[in-house]
């Protein structure tokens, strides 16, 4: 008697690089990013407290996207470098 082969694993291997990828918190493009979902004055002060631990020119910090959630919240993502140069 003959044991069945083995199913082809290609479908899994992908799905648990892509599940580790975002678990690390990097993307494909090597950016890490954060959301924050913040009354307005709290949003500013975490966007400041962003530029001013990982500043811009060494790190590509950006706010990626934001908008207005409703009561004044603001939704925002926050993206940047592993590591400066």
């Amino acid at each position: 008697m003959r044991t069945p082969a083995r199913p082809p694993l290609d479908g899994l291997k992908k799905r648990l690089e892509r599940s580790r990828a975002e678990r690390a918190g990097q993307s494909r493009d090597g950016f890490l990013r954060e959301t924050f979902v913040l009354p307005r004055p709290d949003a500013r002060l975490k966007a400041k407290e962003w530029f001013e631990r990982f500043p811009k020119q060494a790190y590509w910090t950006e706010i990626e996207s934001w908008f207005e959630r409703p009561g004044d919240v603001i939704e925002f993502t926050m993206r940047r470098l592993p590591a400066a140069d």
